[in-house]
């Protein structure tokens, strides 16, 4: 399987809301995402309800981008020709998957080079 079949024509959603990754000792009610692992806990948050979170560290300021589209496991080299084609043009990336799709965060100034970037591969970007 070729990632870039799946890219051409593929539709990325973008949030309409701004999020806050935070590191923290314990998950978070109404968190859009949770990862923990044996030493930390990260809770993706939507950023206005940030203050909610009692974390060590946060990092404010990203927008999601959703690859609207089943992506099968056996799939290789989906992320990194998103993930390379994003750093082509500078913009950093903060990645979260899920059973069969892929979130990207970017932060928000960054958001109209990604778009133009994802449109360049072939992609379908709506609000």
């Amino acid at each position: 399987m070729d990632p870039t079949d799946f890219l051409q024509d593929g539709t990325v959603s973008v949030s309409d809301a701004t999020y806050a990754v935070c590191r923290t000792d314990h998950t978070h009610p109404g968190a859009f995402a949770t990862i923990q692992d044996e030493t930390e806990t990260t809770v993706v948050v939507e950023q206005d309800t940030v203050e909610t979170v009692d974390a060590h560290e946060i990092e404010s300021g990203w927008t999601r981008l959703t690859f609207e589209m089943d992506l099968p496991f056996e799939l290789v080299g989906f992320l990194a020709a998103v993930t390379s084609a994003l750093a082509e043009v500078d913009v950093s990336v903060f990645v979260i998957s899920t059973y069969s799709t892929d979130h990207v965060f970017v932060k928000e100034e960054e958001l109209a080079a990604a778009v133009l970037q994802l449109e360049e591969l072939g992609c379908h970007v709506t609000d």
